[in-house]
Parts: C-alpha cells; structure tokens; sequence
C-alpha cells in the first residue's frame, strides 16, 4: 500500500526522527522524502512517501496522530487506495464556472469516477452552480476576495478531502498548504502552456508573441508557482492569424481549459499518473 505522511509545524529540534523511526519500525519502505525549514518562517514541514502492509494503515494512522499531538505537528496521513473506486473531491473556484460545470458534468455522467464533496469559493460567484449540482458550498473569502487559507484546510480535513481541485481559483495557496496536502494531491488549472507562458495573463503574453496556438495546463501543485514540471495534461487550441485577442481568450476560457482540467483530473483519479519528487511518473503498483 502506497501511503502519503505530511507532517508541518513550528520550527524546532527532533521532529522528524520519531516519524521516520516509528514508519521504519513498522518495516515499511520509504520510496521518497523531502523536508523543509525555513529559519525566516519558523516553519518545519516533511513529506514521505513510504509502502506498508495494507493491514498496518489504521495503526499507522493512531501513532502518527498521537506524534504530531506531542510534537505540536499538524500530521497528515493519506492514502489514494483507500478510496481508490470513487476519491472525495474539493472544487475551489473564484469567478470563471466553465471549468467546475465540466468536472461535474464528467461526474455525474460517470466519466470522472469520482464524488464531487464539497465546492469551496473566495467568491460566490459559483455558488448557484453548487446548488445545482447537489454539492457542499464553502465561502472563505473576505469583503475583497482574500482567502482564509487555514479555514480553506480546515474543510478539506472536515470533508476528508482525497484531491483538492483548484478550478481557475484565483488565489495563490501559500507554501505551509502546499506541503499539508503535498504528494499529488492538489490538481490546478492553469490558463496557458506552462512552462512558456505563466503568470496572470498567458492569452495575451502568447498573443503579443505572435503565437497561433494557446492551450491551457492541468498540473499538480508544488510549493514553487507553476514550476512547470508538475504537468498531468495540456490541452490546445489554434487560430487563424488576426484572431481577436478577445475571441482567443472565449475559445480558451470556454471551451478548452474546461476540456483540459476533465482530462487532467480523470488521469490522476483513474491511476494513470502519480508526483514522484516533483516530477509525474506512470503510477507504480
């Protein structure tokens, strides 16, 4: 069984050694590990990724809560076999719909074996979509549409989030939430071709280029912005010269980052493709 460990907290000594002697206890085998401190920040975080007998996860699971309790850590330990037939999503949004509409349009035909379990927005924008669909609604935006990113994972852990789905959510999640969920587990959608065309506006950087072909990126999160490395799926689309900046950008925002973020969200959650030291490899049995 392929298990995810993620464990972030106050800086301090000796945090990482009863993790990795109580997981090495048990005989597992870590098949990948990072750290990070950061002395400016004050902040600890860890991520393993280890292989243990299915039979060991739920005592896993008790000892390493109890760890992070006497450390002050905030352990995280996940597993996509668990819910493997049908994983528990979290849509985030902003203002744009299409792409969340597509991904519940896949789940509900059956496209997407997957439960939509809750849609979380810094707008409201997308609110009447959720009540559509028969989904969850979560606002944790501010007057102006900042985000309260502790309570942002605080309903990802109330609803026993597997992947978190960013879907054209305008907000930058900072480092500390990345590494909570670290190992796969937050998919974004970029609206451009990464690693050519980051940042907010990759329509017009493109057009100002004198491209003829855009597209949009489906890609696996990292504490490092559009890294580029990360890319599950990328979808694209051409145009004849001249096209208006603006008819490029409704082709992209309607049709073709929708069809991408589908694409991209039903790799990961049919097994195709896993992170592995930031870089997508083939999923191994």
């Amino acid at each position: 069984m392929l298990v995810v460990i993620t464990a972030v907290g106050p800086d301090n000594v000796g945090l990482a050694d009863p993790i990795i002697h109580y997981v090495t206890g048990l005989g597992a085998n870590i098949a990948e590990i990072q750290m990070y401190d950061h002395d400016e920040e004050a902040v600890f975080a860890m991520f393993l990724r280890i292989h243990i007998d299915a039979d060991l996860y739920p005592s896993l699971r008790s000892a390493l809560t109890e760890i992070g309790r006497l450390k002050k850590l905030a352990i995280r330990v996940w597993s996509a076999d668990v819910r493997r037939d049908r994983p528990r999503i979290a849509i985030c949004t902003t203002f744009r719909p299409e792409p969340a509409t597509a991904v519940l349009k896949a789940i509900e035909s059956g496209d997407i074996r997957a439960e939509a379990a809750v849609m979380i927005g810094n707008r409201d924008t997308c609110q009447g979509l959720a009540k559509q669909y028969g989904v969850d609604w979560q606002n944790i935006g501010g007057e102006k549409g900042e985000a309260d990113d502790d309570r942002l994972i605080e309903i990802l852990d109330e609803y026993e989030i597997d992947y978190v789905l960013l879907a054209r959510y305008m907000r930058v999640l900072p480092a500390t939430s990345c590494w909570k969920y670290a190992g796969g587990r937050i998919i974004n959608l970029h609206h451009g071709l990464l690693p050519s065309f980051p940042g907010i506006r990759p329509y017009h950087d493109a057009n100002q280029a004198r491209m003829l072909t855009y597209g949009a990126t489906c890609h696996f999160i990292v504490p490092e912005l559009d890294a580029g490395n990360q890319i599950i799926h990328q979808e694209t689309f051409s145009v004849e010269p001249g096209t208006k900046i603006d008819e490029i950008v409704r082709i992209g925002q309607e049709e073709n980052e929708p069809k991408c973020l589908v694409e991209g969200l039903r790799r990961v959650v049919d097994g195709e493709v896993e992170l592995h030291f930031h870089r997508i490899v083939p999923r191994r049995s």
